[in-house]
């Protein structure tokens, strides 16, 4: 297999395969669902080659990788021994129902995007080649290239019910029996039905989303009653029959009206906020921010609400167009840095990531390029709201969910303005994302990453993080869970606390001894950047009055990493009934946008124990 080991080593680094209940993909990440998330090594799982960056949020913990994630899960499924789609029932902490939610639909809409983007952006083929007169609308061609667009949509109940239906360890084949039972002739769109005197409302299917989604998720708990009530040996033969007989009816009666009524309210939402602020408003601030929404994982929440819009209306007045719109001022955006920048790494890295963009993947910019040097953000708002401005106030809409290559497909029927004013909204976030780019410029050189084992010459001004050795060898303990109000509570500063497994403490960072207090339990660093780090030995430990340590510094002493500052007999210490806890804090925190403890459960001295993010 070609990426084996570096799925043995992912495996490893979030804890081993006994701590996975579930791997799931989109486009360019793996989501982890774990059992212990505090077991996973993010910091070195950061490092390994193929791997952009990690983010961990309430739907799941992400590993960012690229394109390549499409090879490299079916390899990590076949070395986990588990299935395509994993089922989320394993052991493990019991999921808040919101966090369920969010991610059983994130991960159901990921796999029926693929046909649905094919088939917009050959509807934006097909609306090209009938303008240009290569191909006739009338014509038997394009009738039948034009038949897969149509199916895509037409049987969306159908590709939605595969993927629902396996994240909730539904048998699929009984979830897209009713999907097409639904469609079916005489059902979808029927007038005058009746079952077992109960009048069915006229509803159609077809196009439809929230109806088998409702209907699936009962058949789950169908599926779960008929497996306690029907005995073993009789649930093969009765329990799929008994599934349908009992889901159908509650879908027709309940569950179909039901989707109608939550689609249309969606609408009425959003028709109201369109009627009293503008569409134009919700266009522009998604077209702005979408970066940032993707990059704290929150970009699919927006997947049903425009799949229900191109359901209902056959058009979507906001999420299409904003989308595109954004994805080019990304693209625009890492440009302006590219002809910005002088070294050629940095270079290969914005021209690389510039071009994924382009092409729709703007996810290794983000992580690439938008997390590390934060300014982007900007360029895209910037660049990104004045598109979207644009489009909105041009009142353009999306007939089909593409991306930048799929544009003709802004043409619909006829409407060749709503194409050409999307053409200009798309120029417009280009350039103006490029500008604001260039303009906003580079806050750091690769070369001056803020690493505290290396001098840094800049200004500190330049520095977006700086990394905090771990001063000793031990367990990490959250500073919340420290037995000591005034540290737990953050009042002297964020940290973390590490139960030492040996004597030796050493500098954390290159800096100054400030501070040393005279019982030589506790000593105060500040770093050329201004960082004051306390490191405080023990709780209530200046009650020994500087038996057991001893400090190899004195104040206004210049130390590099690695230093030996102190020395704490940390036996001793126990042995009079003190807590030897090592805590490590930035004094200064307030200075700071944020300081982040290290989620690694073991630490040591040539290992990161906090990020301090200027």
């Amino acid at each position: 297999m070609k990426y084996q080991e570096f799925c043995n080593q992912l495996i490893e680094l979030v804890g081993g395969k006994e701590n996975i209940q579930s791997v799931a993909n989109c486009m360019i990440r793996l989501r982890f669902k774990l059992k212990d998330r505090s077991l996973a090594k993010t910091e070195k799982i950061k490092e390994l080659p193929d791997v952009i960056d990690v983010v961990s949020n309430d739907v799941a913990y992400q590993v960012i990788i690229g394109t390549q994630v499409q090879d490299i899960r079916p390899e990590m499924n076949q070395i986990l021994g588990l299935s395509g789609e994993d089922k989320h029932s394993g052991s493990g902490e019991k999921e808040k129902f919101v966090t369920m939610a969010l991610r059983i639909l994130s991960e159901s809409m990921g796999p029926i995007l693929v046909p649905i983007m094919s088939a917009g952006l050959l509807a934006g083929i097909l609306s090209l080649i009938s303008l240009t007169g290569f191909v006739s609308a009338e014509s038997s061609t394009y009738l039948i290239l034009d038949a897969i667009r149509q199916s895509v949509f037409f049987f969306l109940p159908v590709l939605i019910a595969i993927p629902f239906a396996r994240q909730l360890g539904v048998n699929e084949y009984l979830a897209v029996t009713v999907a097409l039972t639904l469609m079916s002739d005489t059902i979808n769109g029927a007038k005058g039905l009746d079952f077992l005197g109960f009048n069915l409302p006229e509803t159609t299917y077809s196009n439809s989303f929230f109806p088998i989604i409702l209907s699936i998720i009962f058949m789950k708990y169908v599926t779960k009653a008929l497996e306690k009530i029907m005995p073993k040996a009789l649930q093969y033969f009765f329990n799929p029959v008994l599934i349908l007989i009992v889901t159908l009816p509650v879908t027709l009666i309940l569950f179909g009206p039901l989707g109608t009524y939550i689609g249309d309210g969606l609408n009425f939402i959003f028709e109201f906020i369109g009627n009293t602020f503008g569409n134009w408003m919700v266009l522009m601030l998604y077209a702005a921010l979408q970066p940032f929404l993707i990059t704290i994982g929150a970009g699919n929440f927006i997947i049903p609400i425009f799949m229900n819009s191109y359901a209902t209306m056959g058009y979507d007045p906001v999420f299409t167009p904003a989308w595109i719109i954004s994805d080019i001022a990304v693209c625009g955006a890492v440009l302006g840095y590219f002809f910005r920048s002088k070294d050629k790494k940095q270079k290969q890295l914005f021209g690389t990531t510039a071009f994924s963009a382009f092409m729709g993947v703007t996810e290794p910019a983000l992580y690439g390029v938008f997390v590390k040097y934060r300014r982007p953000y900007i360029a895209v708002m910037i660049g990104g709201g004045l598109g979207g401005l644009f489009a909105g106030l041009m009142k353009v809409v999306g007939y089909a969910p593409v991306s930048l290559f799929g544009l003709g497909s802004f043409i619909g029927e006829n409407n060749y303005r709503n194409f050409y004013m999307m053409l200009i909204a798309v120029i417009i976030g280009f350039i103006g994302a490029l500008v604001a780019g260039f303009i906003l410029g580079i806050p750091a050189d690769d070369k001056l990453e803020a690493k505290t084992t290396e001098p840094i010459e800049n200004d500190a001004e330049a520095v977006t993080k700086l990394l905090i050795k771990a001063p000793v060898k031990g367990k990490n303990v959250a500073l919340s869970n420290v037995n000591d109000k005034a540290f737990s509570s953050s009042a002297l500063g964020k940290g973390l606390g590490i139960e030492p497994e040996e004597d030796t403490i050493t500098a954390p960072v290159n800096g100054e001894v400030v501070s040393l207090f005279p019982t030589n339990h506790a000593i105060g660093i500040k770093t050329e950047y201004g960082v004051e780090i306390l490191i405080h030995i023990g709780i209530n430990t200046v009650e020994l009055d500087g038996k057991y340590f001893e400090t190899f510094v004195k104040q206004g002493d210049k130390v590099s990493v690695g230093d030996k500052i102190l020395k704490a007999d940390m036996s001793g210490i126990r042995s009079e009934g003190y807590d030897p806890v090592v805590i490590t804090v930035i004094t200064n925190t307030a200075d700071y946008l944020d300081v982040l403890p290290s989620s690694d459960s073991d630490l040591n001295s040539k290992e990161d124990c906090l990020t301090v993010v200027v």
